[in-house]
């Protein structure tokens, strides 16, 4: 296959959040598949060490989707600067990556 496919990382306090976020990408077919689970995340924000509850999205998509993927988790994400990172899948199942595909073809 000669598309690219990429996991797309991204962080989001609480539940609720993390579900709208992870719905609205999906209805927005800018993602086929989303996983989520509780993490406790550790970083350093404005020189102050946080500790803070978070929901972890592991969103499966394509490459050619991947901008409108990062504008949209940009505009409804509640973090001024979300984490958002692109990992490039090398390679995969070929029934799975087609599935991806179709899925994230946007509506005519």
């Amino acid at each position: 296959m000669n598309e690219e496919y990429c996991v797309v990382v991204t962080t989001i306090p609480g539940r609720e959040d993390a579900e709208n976020l992870a719905e609205g990408i999906l209805n927005n077919r800018l993602a086929a598949c989303i996983q989520m689970t509780g993490i406790r995340s550790f970083f350093l924000w404005e020189g102050e060490m946080q500790r803070e509850a978070e929901m972890l999205l592991l969103i499966k998509t394509t490459a050619a989707r991947y901008e409108a993927l990062e504008s949209y988790i940009s505009e409804y994400h509640p973090y001024d600067v979300p984490e958002i990172i692109r990992i490039p899948v090398t390679a995969g199942l070929s029934g799975y990556l087609s599935w991806l595909s179709a899925t994230t073809k946007p509506s005519a």
